[in-house]
């Protein structure tokens, strides 16, 4: 079994990761904030991955054992806070909406670790008030632990524009649609349909974080069309897949 490292303090710090790169399995007795100013992350705990493009943050909770992985190049900001300081009483990794005002909070908190001049306590004060008004977003793939919903989801997750059905997928690995559809809403807490949005918008991101075109991202995604895929696209994350790839 795997050795999973024990850091007590999380780190506030900024740092880059190159494309693929990974930070593996720690925890921390604080909590985090996470934010990728460019590229997309992916935080990874043994209850599923969670995904945030340079809109969104990722609230990490203290004890929760996680790792990262940076998809395209990763402008990395870390930003440790207490134990006793929760602003959205959250137990559990979630991604935070992140509009400009929050951005630059994070940014400027960030750039000064161990700053504890009256002007640096001020800030951390806006920011905090600020994530108590961040609105959270579901951008979650849950990880399934009966094998015959995980062989579902592997097989997806080879190929996310696989067309098939529930049923159609349930004949292959061996269980019935009903089966299966209770297990999505049981262990997942999602529709199967709804999961394999996730999927796809979770692919989608990591595509075009390699620059991938948006046709290309559409077809490999298993959009219908390129105007499809945009449509998703923007009412999950608030922009186009062209804006998403084109920000600083």
């Amino acid at each position: 079994m795997p050795v999973i490292r024990h850091t007590p303090q999380a780190p506030t710090s900024t740092r880059t990761m190159a494309a693929g790169e990974s930070i593996d399995a720690h925890r921390h007795d604080d909590h985090q904030i996470v934010y990728a100013g460019s590229g997309v992350l992916a935080v990874t705990t043994d209850a599923g991955t969670w995904f945030a493009p340079g809109t969104r943050a990722l609230w990490i909770p203290a004890g929760c054992v996680h790792a990262h992985r940076a998809h395209g190049h990763l402008d990395l900001h870390l930003l440790g806070l207490p134990a006793s300081v929760n602003p959205l009483g959250l137990e559990a990794p979630t991604v935070l909406a992140v509009d400009p005002l929050l951005r630059e909070l994070i940014l400027a908190s960030t750039r000064g670790p161990g700053d504890d001049s009256p002007e640096a306590l001020r800030l951390r004060a806006v920011l905090l008030d600020q994530l108590r008004a961040s609105p959270q977003q579901p951008l979650r793939l849950p990880s399934p632990t009966d094998p015959r919903l995980r062989a579902v989801c592997d097989l997806l997750h080879h190929d996310p524009a696989d067309p098939r059905t529930l049923a159609a997928l349930g004949n292959h690995v061996g269980a019935g649609e009903r089966t299966l559809s209770r297990l999505f809403g049981r262990e997942l807490g999602m529709t199967f349909p709804q999961w394999r949005t996730q999927l796809r918008l979770y692919h989608a991101l990591r595509m075009l974080a390699d620059d991938q075109p948006v046709t290309v991202v559409a077809h490999r995604c298993g959009w219908s069309s390129a105007s499809a895929f945009i449509d998703v696209f923007r009412r999950a994350f608030g922009c186009t897949p062209g804006a998403h790839s084109r920000r600083p």
